[in-house]
Order: C-alpha cells, then sequence, then structure tokens
C-alpha cells in the first residue's frame, strides 16, 4: 500500500492543509467527518484537491516538507496542473 501527500482546500482558492497518510480514503473521510479537532475542522478544510503516491513513508514525507516550503502560488499552480476546476476528488477514492 503506497503512501500519499495531499492537499485539502476549503474551496477554490481557499484554506490549503498539506498531509501525509498511507490510507488516503479513512484519512480524508475523516477530515470531511471532522472527527478529529484541529485546523482542518476549523478553518472547514475538506476538499481532496491534489494528491500524489509513494513507495514509502521517507519519500512521502520528505515531499510534504518540500511542499510545506513552497510559497501559496505554487501550490495553487500544482493544484491547478491536475485539477484545474478543484474538484473534490474524494468520491474517486470512495469508490
Amino acid at each position: 500500500m503506497p503512501f500519499h501527500v495531499y492537499l485539502l482546500a476549503s474551496g477554490q482558492h481557499g484554506t490549503l492543509y498539506l498531509g501525509v497518510t498511507r490510507d488516503l480514503a479513512r484519512r480524508v473521510y475523516e477530515h470531511k467527518s471532522k472527527v478529529t479537532p484541529g485546523f482542518s475542522r476549523r478553518y472547514g478544510v475538506d476538499r481532496l484537491v491534489w494528491y500524489e503516491a509513494h513507495q514509502t513513508a521517507q519519500e512521502a514525507i520528505d515531499r510534504e516538507k518540500d511542499i510545506k516550503k513552497w510559497r501559496r502560488d505554487w501550490k495553487i499552480r500544482l493544484i491547478e496542473e491536475g485539477n484545474p476546476l478543484w474538484n473534490d476528488l474524494y468520491p474517486l477514492l470512495a469508490q
């Protein structure tokens, strides 16, 4: 099972949340159901707008650390390269 780096948004060009997980569908479901207190629950960040898979946890963590250093407009460009309408990609995972 691969590890994923993912970006959630509150809406198009809204608040962003970057994370890493081994089980992407479960983790996004947790964000959507707001079961855990924290940033994503407080700011309504629950729309999966971008993700990528990595073979190892270390690769995913390193990628997350790199992206966290990026400027906001670079993150927006990353999202819009693959998801220009900022559609919620979660329904594709839940199938």
